[in-house]
């Protein structure tokens, strides 16, 4: 018998990261990226490696620095970054920006669907807390047909001050009525666990974005391939919690 089907995640709740958790990073917005500052460029080279530079995107090989702004940052973040290193109008970066981010093509994370239907079958709350817009994380959770598993979306314009502050993780938290004790962070950056730290919640790392193992280690509960090492991790992790419960007795 599989063993998650014994997991009870009643009275609790998984918050996930969006870009890097649910959807592999590098295969959802390396191209995406580029386009964007290409676009953005329109025919200048000197522009385009200026935005390239400080969004710490390479346009070769279509990689990013682990410090990369569009990996942690707000979308508001990366807007600002975008206008100043390209001398752009505000207005102009987000209109273009918003309309390449809005079609972008995710890919979820093998083995994302099997386990947010174990988790949901276990009774947990599910949220999304990402510094992505509120608008752009429900286009993209709709689009892949995952959005259903979701109590709740907070994005960093969605009224709580973004990761890495504590505040977007315990207004998820919050809307889903379950203390911050009883909640368990997901993600792949830094932010995403010194957020979810913060907020007193236990913090689980996953390795589809660009951070590596030293790097998410030191900040985390534990490191996990990706989402679907999740349910079984959890199932081990409740029955440690209560054989030490049933020593202390």
């Amino acid at each position: 018998m599989d063993i998650t089907s014994k997991l009870d995640l009643r009275g609790h709740a998984v918050l996930f990261d969006k870009d890097g958790t649910l959807f592999d990073f590098t295969a959802s917005w390396a191209t995406t990226s580029a386009e964007i500052l290409r676009r953005l460029a329109d025919g200048d080279t000197a522009r385009l490696h200026a935005m390239a530079q400080a969004g710490g995107f390479d346009l070769e090989t279509q990689t990013f620095r682990d410090d990369s702004i569009i990996i942690a940052g707000t979308a508001a973040e990366l807007f600002d970054m975008l206008a100043t290193s390209g001398n752009l109008p505000l207005a102009h970066v987000r209109r273009v920006t918003d309309a390449a981010v809005s079609s972008a093509q995710m890919a979820p994370v093998k083995g994302l669907l099997p386990a947010l239907e174990a988790l949901a079958h276990a009774g947990a709350k599910l949220a999304v807390v990402t510094n992505d817009s509120e608008a752009a994380a429900l286009s993209h959770l709709r689009a892949t047909g995952i959005l259903k598993y979701f109590e709740t979306v907070v994005g960093y314009d969605s009224g709580y001050t973004p990761k890495p502050d504590p505040g977007s993780c315990l207004g998820a938290a919050n809307r889903l009525g379950v203390g911050a004790e009883r909640c368990i962070m997901v993600g792949d950056s830094t932010h995403d666990l010194e957020a979810g730290a913060a907020a007193g919640m236990t913090c689980l790392a996953v390795l589809t974005g660009i951070a590596r193992t030293p790097t998410l280690a030191p900040l985390a509960h534990a490191v996990l391939p990706s989402v679907a090492e999740i349910p079984d991790w959890l199932n081990d992790w409740r029955s440690s919690k209560e054989n030490d419960s049933k020593r202390r007795l």
